[in-house]
């Protein structure tokens, strides 16, 4: 067995022992031994082996997975822009507290800085975005080694399950490997490489406990909960303003982000932010009022403040006192009358009509990936908050950058039937993550992709104001005329475009990948907003 064989070996061994459960794979030759090695433990189902052709949708179905399932999950490539690839990825992991593994295949030291093909300084190329950079050197034959590689794996799978530091983060292990990168018939290797007894990693490490850092609330004071991505459940009996990808969302009030843009709402004495909201400008500018006192509890080193008013913040709530009844029945008065107003002033025709439908006609169980931009926002507008449901969405960044992919990782990871609602330029932006090989598994998913055919969102900015107008559709609307149904062909992946009133009946679950095109419209977008502030406005003033 040759050094490179040798320590692709070991590594996925020690990587099953320290539980990883699927592994996505890029084709390469550097990487070729970490291949064989991981073709070798699928064939033996220790390991899920996921095969995908872009590196960057690969690192988004690795996401996906990671974000379902919780635990680490490898995407593993050849050397050179590859690991490039990587990085939007793995900055949204960075951010959103996610288990991703970058496993990168290296030319050996001495070819760095030669001319050598596809020969890039890989450490190092993530920055600050990954938590560690286990280092490996480069396999020799001689006996010795096998400790030094699995307690680098260990190493790498506690620092992306944050055993230490409490929060998931990604990980780039960098493996240099010198040719031969196949494996051939050779003596045996100098020492036995089995690993721990019972299959156990090559170093114990206890389960993540994050240290709990309480804050104190008194919530006698009128308080109102704003509730964003990987938020906890909040102090019952309080007004709650949630995201969906809050773990509250189900019992926050339906049209919350509506009546803080109201006037005239009841203001609060103080605001308690739980998790990272990101999606309502009501909310920053609520959170930037000096007259609001302003508590944060947040898992994250870096809690949400970004007007910096913040008086407290911790990792934990402690909650003394007890809320008014008075003030929560005002607020649950209020969201009655404003979400009336908004279910009257839809009419059918956008992104808001379609996520409502598909919110409220998912079974219970379901998986629902929803894509930034408009549609995790029209989610949060028009949807009612319901239970039975599990939310993800790529909030780290809130890009749009691969969300088909992550979509179908995390479907590959749930148990139950599995949705995605993206907007079209999130869909054709991410297309290659539709690619998948005949020997792939496939997920039982079922995309709505919301068409208005461009950019939706700039038209409710500052860029879709009137006097913008002469500009505005080329460089913002940017529609694409593309035929959905051809790509989807293309991808051999069945398509239907049905309308609006037709949704709900097509959402029953399905086995395997499919995508639901529907049709909305855009140009009339900015002032149906503007209606439906409006009347929100008289329902909560009459």
């Amino acid at each position: 067995m040759n050094p490179s064989t040798a320590l692709a070996r070991v590594l996925v061994d020690e990587l099953v022992r320290c539980g990883v459960h699927h592994v996505v794979l890029c084709p390469g030759s550097r990487n070729a031994p970490l291949a064989f090695a991981l073709h070798e433990a699928d064939v033996a189902r220790r390991v899920a082996l996921h095969v995908r052709i872009d590196e960057r949708s690969a690192a988004f179905l690795a996401l996906g997975l990671a974000l379902r399932s919780g635990d680490p999950v490898p995407v593993v490539c050849t050397s050179g822009t590859a690991v490039a690839n990587l990085h939007a990825a793995v900055l949204e992991a960075h951010h959103a507290g996610v288990p991703l593994l970058a496993l990168t295949a290296d030319r050996p030291p001495e070819l760095v800085g030669t001319g050598a093909n596809q020969t890039v300084a890989q450490p190092g190329i993530f920055a600050a975005a990954v938590r560690a950079v286990p280092a490996l050197g480069v396999p020799e034959r001689c006996a010795g080694q096998q400790g030094r590689w699995r307690s680098t794996v260990d190493r790498a799978v506690a620092a992306a399950r944050g055993v230490l530091e409490g929060r998931p983060s990604p990980v780039h292990l960098n493996v240099p490997l010198r040719e031969p990168l196949v494996p051939e018939s050779a003596p045996d290797w100098p020492e036995v490489l089995h690993g721990r007894p019972d299959g156990q990693p090559w170093t114990a490490l206890p389960a993540p406990s994050p240290a709990a850092t309480a804050v104190e609330v008194d919530l006698s004071r009128r308080t109102l909960v704003i509730a964003g991505d990987g938020a906890h459940p909040g102090p019952p009996g309080v007004p709650l303003v949630a995201e969906p990808t809050a773990g509250c969302w189900p019992d926050a009030l339906a049209a919350g982000p509506w009546l803080l843009g109201a006037p005239d709402v009841p203001r609060p004495e103080q605001v308690l932010v739980l998790g990272r909201p990101t999606l309502h400008r009501p909310v920053g500018r609520l959170l930037a009022d000096p007259d609001v006192a302003v508590t944060v509890v947040s898992e994250t080193p870096q809690w949400t403040d970004v007007p910096g008013t913040a008086v407290a913040a911790g990792t934990a709530l402690h909650a003394t006192g007890s809320p008014e009844p008075r003030w929560y029945r005002a607020w649950r008065d209020a969201d009655g009358a404003a979400a009336r107003a908004v279910t009257a002033a839809l009419d059918g025709t956008t992104g808001l009509d379609v996520a409502r439908r598909m919110v409220a006609a998912l079974p219970d169980g379901a998986l629902l990936v929803i894509g930034s931009s408009n549609p995790i926002r029209d989610v949060a507008l028009a949807a009612a908050p319901r239970h039975g449901l599990t939310v993800l969405a790529n909030r780290g960044i809130a890009g749009i950058d691969g969300t088909v992919a992550t979509a179908v990782g995390a479907a590959l990871a749930h148990r139950g039937p599995s949705y995605a609602l993206l907007g079209d330029l999130t869909f054709l932006h991410d297309a290659n993550g539709l690619l998948l090989g005949p020997a792939e598994a496939r997920p039982d998913l079922t995309i709505v992709v919301a068409n208005d055919e461009g950019g939706g969102i700039f038209g409710l900015l500052e860029q879709g104001s009137p006097e913008h107008a002469a500009a505005f559709e080329r460089v913002f609307g940017t529609p694409h005329g593309t035929d959905l149904a051809s790509l989807c062909a293309a991808h051999h992946v069945p398509h239907a475009e049905v309308t609006v009133d037709g949704l709900a009946g097509e959402l029953a679950p399905r086995p395997g990948l499919r995508v639901l095109e529907v049709r909305t419209a855009r140009d009339g977008l900015r002032a149906l907003h503007g209606r439906i502030r409006e009347a929100v406005s008289r329902a909560w003033t009459t």
